[in-house]
């Protein structure tokens, strides 16, 4: 099973990088590439534990839909999003918040897989392990230049 671990500095205060990373509306302007739109579940502002979004996307000319919740949540320090029901076998997001010099550190662990056996598992080297990688890249540096703007 790939596991990615993405680490972003950004600066703004934990607290604010937090609140803006469980906001849906921020997910989507982030998104924006891939027209991730949300279809059920929580519609707009930050999620909190137990919240589920239902998200529709088209990647790879393909539309998929998945519905992912928040099931961990530790206030300005850390939350997990998993998914419920959707594309992958297994998709399992924490995202960590450290307070650093400037700002905060960011970090982004991933572990997923897709079904289908030897298939999914050579989809994932070949092609799924970068592409989301690219694509948590693109979300955090939207969450950078925004915050960014924010502090002055």
């Amino acid at each position: 099973m790939p596991v990615l671990e993405i680490v972003t500095r950004i600066p703004a205060p934990p607290e604010r990088c937090f609140e803006l990373s469980l906001s849906v509306d921020a997910h989507t302007a982030s998104m924006a590439g891939s027209g991730e739109r949300i279809v059920g579940g929580v519609r707009s502002g930050a999620m909190g534990l137990g919240d589920e979004v239902t998200w529709r996307a088209r990647h790879f000319g393909i539309p998929f839909t998945m519905t992912s919740r928040i099931t961990a949540y530790d206030a300005a320090h850390r939350f997990v999003d998993e998914q419920v029901r959707g594309p992958f076998g297994r998709w399992w997001h924490e995202h960590r918040f450290t307070e650093a010099p400037g700002g905060t550190e960011v970090v982004d662990l991933v572990e997923f897989s897709s079904p289908l056996g030897p298939l999914g598992r050579a989809v994932d080297v070949l092609v799924l392990t970068r592409y989301i990688a690219r694509l948590l890249e693109q979300r955090n540096r939207w969450l950078v230049a925004e915050l960014a703007d924010e502090q002055g």
